[in-house]
């Protein structure tokens, strides 16, 4: 308010000029007056300064208190699309609305709304006046609805083209490998460029209208400023204003516009920073801030399903249909099937990763989704199929970014038979290795997620393909591993292929098209399949050859 009040001084000060001092000669006056604008125009300055660091402070307080919240949109977007819709964009939005609450752009927001005040001055001055300011006015809000409508879906098309590209774009690099061993390059590389050719095709074009626009309206602006000026002169003329009214009412016309021209100019950031806004808007609606949750007991490891449907993330239909089963604590269960039969969806659905679409999992009589992750983390242990490890130390990985208790990351490590392994290594359990795991093989690299998923005191641990880039001596220390957690009495679930890792456990549950063929202990489950397969002897066959 106070800003735009200020702006009225260079009409007030030219008033004053024309009006009062050319006339009189009075050089005391031109210079107290003088003095009284250096005053105000140094006051606006200040205030200019206030208001922007008071953007600039609430715009990096918005990040602040949103950053935690997108960082668990974001988490849960990819959690619950299976990696799918892993994305950064969230954050990019926050933080390029973040920049457009800094800009000049949002000023002509503020000084929009004074506007009819100086139209109103220009009334005073004189009504012809006025209602040259009404028709420039008006026609400058045209050309700012005409620019609207001719750039915000183009642009807004422009920019989801964009931010599916980026994605495209981010999943090839993460396949680097496969496009460089099958000479995929050039046709990725063809997709990418097409993509990106629509979106510049798209941007230019609204670029070219906004320009066109944008253009025409400082013409109209410029031409308004001039036309005034020849109208103030006539009614000079006419001795119905004083010259110091001619000069002031140009200079305030030109102030009473300047935000409709900035927002026309600045429309192209407005409508992206608006795009910014509905997305986080809509990622943050769909997926609410977590209630915080009453800390439950510590779990034992018993494991009910009851009649569970699990859907995966973007599917249509049920991988896991209507199971119902108890693993008791301290069960050793093994999971088969073939391939599709669901058995990463059942693991994925005991560690609560993949909601439940009807029926209940519970742990320890509670149902999976009611217990407060961060509490339950450290009581479960988790080897996924695809093996990922962090940036950081190997003991970092080990003690999942907690804090290291270098006992506990020991123990783990042992229990894995990863130990020696690791104190080979150039720098021993400090050594720090890449997301992809920096030079360590398959095997290592699975060795040292067995050791992380066993870190402290799990109660469950669900072990995914464990064995899949082991060789003998990993596999023995898989074994040693499964038989030490039986002793401890760990409920475990183990899903794998390999009959030496299969022999260890106590209970078998084979899937078939998501749903519970046999479930029961080992020798029992083995019995009844060797019987299903026995060919049954015909009189044909009986026939010695």
């Amino acid at each position: 308010m106070v800003i735009n009040l200020l702006m009225l001084v260079p009409s007030i000060y030219m008033l004053q000029v024309y009006d009062r001092v050319v006339p009189t000669g009075n050089k005391f006056t031109l210079l107290m007056l003088t003095l009284i604008v250096f005053l105000l125009f140094l006051t606006m300055s200040i205030m200019e300064w206030v208001r922007s660091q008071i953007l600039v402070r609430v715009s990096a307080r918005l990040e602040i208190l949103l950053n935690q919240r997108v960082f668990g949109v974001a988490y849960k977007q990819a959690l619950y699309s299976g990696g799918q819709r892993a994305s950064s964009q969230s954050f990019d939005d926050l933080t390029s609305l973040r920049q457009f609450l800094t800009g000049s752009g949002l000023f002509a927001f503020f000084d929009a709304p004074w506007m009819p005040i100086y139209i109103a001055l220009m009334f005073v001055f004189h009504p012809w006046y006025g209602w040259f300011s009404v028709a420039t006015a008006v026609l400058l809000v045209l050309l700012a609805i005409v620019n609207e409508r001719a750039t915000a879906k183009t642009l807004e098309e422009a920019n989801m083209l964009a931010i599916a590209g980026r994605g495209q774009m981010s999943r090839n690099l993460r396949n680097a490998e496969v496009i460089e061993s099958m000479g995929m390059l050039s046709h990725v590389r063809q997709r990418w460029l097409t993509m990106t050719s629509q979106v510049l095709v798209l941007q230019s074009d609204a670029s070219s209208r906004a320009g066109l626009i944008n253009a025409v309206s400082k013409v109209v602006r410029l031409t308004s400023q001039s036309l005034i000026l020849g109208l103030g002169a006539y009614l000079v003329i006419e001795r119905e204003i004083t010259p110091g009214l001619m000069i002031a009412g140009s200079i305030l016309l030109g102030r009473a516009l300047a935000p409709i021209d900035m927002i026309i100019a600045s429309w192209k950031g407005f409508i992206n920073a608006r795009g910014q806004y509905q997305r986080l808007n809509e990622v943050l609606l769909q997926f609410p801030a977590e209630t915080e949750r009453m800390t439950l007991p510590a779990p034992t490891g018993l494991i009910k399903f009851e009649e569970a449907h699990v859907v995966p993330p973007g599917a249509k239909v049920p991988a896991l249909k209507g199971i119902s089963l108890t693993i008791e604590r301290g069960d050793l269960l093994g999971v088969i099937g073939s391939s599709g039969a669901g058995k990463s969806t059942f693991a994925r659905a005991v560690l609560g990763i993949w909601p439940t679409a009807s029926g209940k999992i519970r742990l320890d009589g509670a149902e999976i989704s009611a217990w407060n992750r961060d509490e339950l983390g450290p009581y479960i242990g988790y080897l996924p199929q695809d093996i990922e490890l962090f940036e950081g130390t190997i003991s970092e990985n080990i003690a999942r970014f907690g804090e290291i208790d270098p006992e506990k990351v020991v123990n783990a490590a042992k229990m894995a038979d990863v130990h020696e392994l690791i104190l080979r290594l150039p720098e021993g359990y400090n050594t720090i290795i890449g997301a992809s795991g920096g030079t360590l093989s398959g095997g290592q690299r699975q060795r040292i997620g067995l050791a992380r998923a066993l870190y402290g005191d799990p109660v469950v641990v669900v072990l995914d393909e464990p064995n899949s880039n082991l060789d003998e001596q990993g596999e023995l220390a898989l074994g040693n591993a499964l038989q030490r957690l039986k002793q401890k009495q760990v409920t475990v679930i183990l899903i794998s292929h390999r009959h030496a890792a299969l022999s260890k456990v106590d209970k078998l549950l084979i899937l078939s098209d998501g749903q519970l063929a046999v479930y029961g202990p080992r020798d029992q489950v083995i019995s009844h399949l060797q019987q299903q397969s026995r060919p049954v002897k015909t009189a044909a066959s009986a026939v010695p050859a």
